[in-house]
């Protein structure tokens, strides 16, 4: 099998949507879809943008293979012309995406497609798989490194993840969220970025004793020897074990560069604290106090809150499926159709829900920072093509209650666009940067939000408004419609 082909990877009501559209409708037919997610997950008061490097891959190998023709032609509901046509299947359009690493919010589109309708229509699935996805565990991995306070967080969850590619780059999407490293090989080997381990209890126990088992490990890795100490008695057996290798090494002239220990199991606040008192005891006051065993972003605030003496953390289950909130919830909607003159017409999709009702037209969104903090005040949702001067006032209103306003004053705020083009005319013009280039700069968004809004209960809302003219856009399509 092809892996580097997933063209197939979509869901088959696309394919019997584009042969309608084969059949029936004018198949070059420009369309813009965008997709958006509704909800931040977590409870939390933001996400991150993830998954463009994968998305970008996609859309370059997208073809029907020989063989993915004869698999269509077996389920027996394709006709021929339309078999036919596939084989010289190529996307043509245009993507737009707000850059990977970036702070987003709900609502605003993250991808923009303009493609005719069958081109457009094809990649839905696949845009929101990998989206969805990398995005959900960006911003869990954001969540837990801001839990950490500073300190460095290890993705440890190859193991649990559900399968090797949400392994691979789910552990791509936690670095790309401020993890230091990954357990994963396969993917520091893919995206450059840092694999780092100590040892399971399995080396320990096939030591005839902890202590041997310990010098072993610490002789072949002095440059990075972090010794598991809870396989037999943490506190009796595990710590002075590795108190007694450390000392016999500095002694012997051997310099650790970068060492201490990793506790699993117990309490971690309690036995930290031991940990660390029998260590500065002992002149290792610059050993490292590492700590795993199912954490997630609470239990690390709450030990953080305990006092515990940990300062390296190794993240796992949780982080890597997300365990609290499994799914990201993006969607993908039409948004306009370009008519026989070029221009696009604006749709939108009515639901009882008001959360479901999109927002219409050919879109690109604005970040609006304070000036004096640097630090974001709204998102604005525009039609392309508008204009704002940063000297002049800008009026924010709420379009849930449009009576909400806030009045910046020219001067006060700075402005810039989301949304940077990935394709043109089918052609990619975007190299994705490196992953940790992207951590750097994922760092930078995080800085620029609120700390109320950072926080895990009740935060703070960022306010994602429409401008004046796509608000009288929606309100006028959603009176003709109400006309039937």
């Amino acid at each position: 099998m092809d892996r580097q082909n997933l063209t197939l990877l979509t869901d088959l009501y696309e394919l019997t949507m584009m042969q309608g559209y084969f059949k029936h409708k004018d198949r070059n037919e420009t369309v813009i879809f965008d997709a958006f997610y509704r909800t931040n997950p977590c409870n939390g008061g933001y996400a991150i943008m993830a998954g463009l490097e994968q998305l970008i891959h996609l859309i370059k190998e997208l073809h029907f293979s020989d063989e993915d023709i004869i698999y269509l032609r077996s389920l027996s509901i394709f006709a021929e012309d339309f078999l036919s046509y596939l084989k010289d299947f190529r996307f043509s359009g245009d993507i737009y995406a707000i850059p990977e690493g970036t702070v987003i919010f709900p609502r605003e589109p993250l991808i923009k497609v303009i493609a005719p309708i069958m081109e457009a229509q094809l990649i839905e699935t696949a845009v929101l798989n990998i989206i969805n996805h990398q995005s959900l565990i960006a911003t869990k991995a954001a969540r837990v490194c801001y839990a950490a306070k500073g300190d460095g967080i290890m993705e440890f969850g190859l193991r649990r993840a559900q399968g090797p590619d949400a392994g691979i780059y789910g552990a791509r999407a936690a670095v790309i969220g401020g993890c230091v490293g990954t357990s994963n090989v396969l993917c520091g080997q893919l995206f450059d970025v840092p694999v780092r381990g100590t040892h399971a209890h399995s080396w320990i126990m096939s030591f005839p004793d902890e202590y041997t088992a310990f010098k072993t490990y610490a002789e072949m890795y002095p440059h990075a020897c972090i010794l598991l100490v809870d396989t037999y008695d943490t506190v009796k057996s595990g710590i002075p074990n590795a108190i007694r290798v450390f000392s016999e090494m500095i002694d012997a002239g051997i310099k650790l560069t970068s060492y201490g220990i990793r506790l699993d199991s117990g309490d971690l606040a309690y036995l930290s604290k031991k940990a660390r008192a029998m260590l500065d005891a002992a002149g290792h006051t610059d050993a490292v106090i590492s700590a795993s065993n199912d954490l997630d972003e609470y239990l690390i605030e709450s030990l953080k809150a305990q006092g515990a003496m940990i300062t390296s953390w190794g993240v796992g289950t949780n982080l890597i499926t997300a365990k609290d909130n499994p799914a990201f919830g993006g969607v993908y909607k039409l948004a306009a159709i370009m008519n026989e003159e070029g221009e696009f017409i604006p749709k939108i999709k009515l639901s009882e829900n008001t959360e479901k009702v999109t927002n219409p037209g050919n879109k690109t969104t604005y970040r609006i920072y304070d000036k004096e903090t640097d630090k974001i005040k709204a998102d604005l949702i525009c039609l392309v093509g508008e204009q704002f001067d940063e000297k002049e006032p800008l009026l924010l209103f709420d379009p849930g209650e449009p009576w909400k306003k806030t009045r910046l004053p020219g001067g006060s705020y700075r402005i810039r666009e989301l949304m940077i083009p990935l394709f043109q005319n089918g052609k990619c013009c975007y190299t994705s940067p490196k992953v940790m280039d992207i951590r750097s700069y994922c760092q930078q968004e995080l800085d620029s939000l609120w700390d109320e809004t950072k926080r895990f209960v009740n935060p703070h809302t960022v306010y994602v408004d429409l401008s004046q003219k796509l608000y009288e856009t929606k309100i006028r399509l959603l009176d003709e419609m109400n006309r039937f």
